[in-house]
């Protein structure tokens, strides 16, 4: 599927905002974005309204479209949620692995294994758990686990002190030892010891 403006658009401010480099409050004019990616206003539109259903943004009366606000009452929910929507997809996804699969799940792995600092980890440590959970084909599920992925990121971004040191995850290691045997009962408790650890 070819990426369209609007899609380019999107996935930038999504980036900027799940790193804080958008802050919640931000104000997202349309015609500064418009002139930085130079585009018209009608992907600019799409883009906003996409950042909103995903709640990175809000649009208030008068007042424009500006970056959500983070609520850190929210991450237990955030957890819950991905905890139960993961395990689901990865109950169906284990059985349906092809060897091709395999290979983009490792492949993703040894790039979040690699990660030279926190930006490139996150985009890396969601590719490898959306390499892992593709496989169940359930698109809406997907789309709900990836929402919740980009609300974990942003706590995480939000709330992290300290500075990036590269380290394996054990975690993560046994995921693919897991899937690689096909065993989907310990896929699935693996997993869900692996999120609620993030809390």
């Amino acid at each position: 599927m070819t990426e369209t403006v609007a899609d380019k658009i999107y996935s930038a401010l999504r980036e900027r905002i799940v790193i804080g480099d958008l802050p919640a409050g931000e104000k997202l004019r349309q015609d500064h974005i418009a002139r930085d990616y130079e585009a018209s206003h009608v992907p600019v539109r799409e883009a906003l309204l996409r950042l909103e259903s995903h709640g990175l943004a809000t649009s208030l009366p008068r007042r424009g479209t500006r970056v959500s606000a983070v609520d850190p009452k929210e991450i237990r929910e955030v957890v819950e949620m991905r905890v139960s929507l993961e395990v689901l997809a990865a109950s169906h996804a284990v059985p349906r692995i092809t060897d091709l699969d395999l290979d983009h799940i490792r492949a993703c792995f040894e790039t979040c294994e690699r990660s030279e600092d926190m930006v490139q980890w996150d985009r890396a440590n969601r590719q490898f758990h959306m390499a892992l959970l593709s496989p169940c084909a359930m698109p809406r599920l997907l789309a709900s686990i990836a929402d919740l992925q980009l609300a974990a990121a942003r706590h995480m971004f939000a709330h992290w002190s300290g500075s990036w040191r590269a380290r394996p995850d054990p975690d993560h290691a046994a995921l693919v030892e897991a899937v690689t045997r096909r065993e989907t009962g310990n896929t699935c408790d693996i997993l869900r010891r692996h999120l609620r650890r993030v809390r």
